[in-house]
């Protein structure tokens, strides 16, 4: 028997990296841009842009070795201008990095919850060495990845509460509690409306609707609502006034408003209430 943790398979978060750098590479025009992920302790570089050789392909860094392993150890950005005659770094892998011409270097950790989790490099071959602009544009890609990663977290986070809960329903035990099962699914579709991923945005609504389907066993099919309307419905249903509700959606409250009378009308109810138990009577939620 498969899992939501099955059917709902976390994206490779390789890919993210790969994006991030990808739009570093256009907004900054640093010419060699690479990274990798890390685990357990070891950096592992996976992803590339303008790099000519293969000697930086699959290579590992260990904490304290090279820029890289230094930042692993510090948790923090460093660079170095002049990579061969730097003192500031071991030179574990002089190799790679010179034959690639590599002469200015700047290396950024990607830290979520005070762990680093990747980091990304912007170089140049020229005399003249990468400026603070440039290592602020790799500074601000480390950010946009973690916040990804922090996304990507969460989810995983709420897809193991629904797993379990769902696990046990089908071992005959008590579970997790309908409001949290209710709180869970008004986060799954709070945060897929954060997602710039399609795929996984899709999913993650897919996975909030089976959530809610349980309630619905005998009903007859639920009453299309549009995507908002059904988010503010969630969030109406754990209690949320409008003002609450549009802080958790970054919506105005007049817009939650909007939304909700919207809902009402569909569902041919005239109060918050009364919206709420027509929903879960037609499978919409929880």
């Amino acid at each position: 028997m498969h899992s939501h943790a099955d059917t709902l398979l976390r994206p490779d978060d390789g890919d993210a990296l790969r994006q991030v750098l990808r739009q570093l590479h256009g907004r900054s025009g640093i010419p060699v841009l690479f990274g990798g992920q890390v685990e357990n302790t070891l950096l592992s570089l996976s992803q590339y842009i303008g790099v000519r050789t293969a000697g930086l392909r699959g290579l590992r860094v260990r904490a304290e070795t090279g820029l890289g392993g230094r930042v692993l150890t510090t948790g923090r950005p460093a660079k170095v201008t002049d990579y061969r005659s730097a003192r500031s770094i071991t030179h574990d892998y002089d190799r790679p990095v010179l034959t690639e011409g590599i002469r200015s270097v700047v290396a950024v950790p990607v830290v979520v919850s005070g762990t680093v989790r990747a980091v990304l490099y912007g170089a140049s071959r020229g005399l003249t060495p990468l400026g603070d602009r440039a290592a602020d544009a790799v500074t601000d890609a480390s950010r946009q990845l973690a916040a990804e990663l922090v996304i990507r977290d969460e989810v995983d986070h709420r897809l193991r509460l629904l797993d379990a809960a769902q696990g046990s329903a089908t071992d005959g035990q008590q579970g997790v509690a309908p409001e949290e099962l209710r709180q869970i699914h008004a986060e799954l579709r709070r945060i897929a409306q954060q997602m710039p991923d399609d795929d996984l945005r899709g999913r993650l609504l897919d996975a909030a609707q089976r959530l809610a389907r349980p309630s619905a066993a005998h009903s007859a099919p639920g009453t299309p609502l549009a995507p908002r309307e059904l988010d503010v419905l969630a969030q109406v249903a754990l209690g949320c006034s409008n003002a609450e509700a549009g802080r958790r959606l970054a919506l105005l409250p007049e817009t939650v408003k909007s939304y909700l009378r919207s809902a009402m009308r569909k569902l041919g109810t005239s109060t918050r209430f009364e919206a709420v138990v027509a929903a879960r009577r037609q499978g919409l939620l929880p």
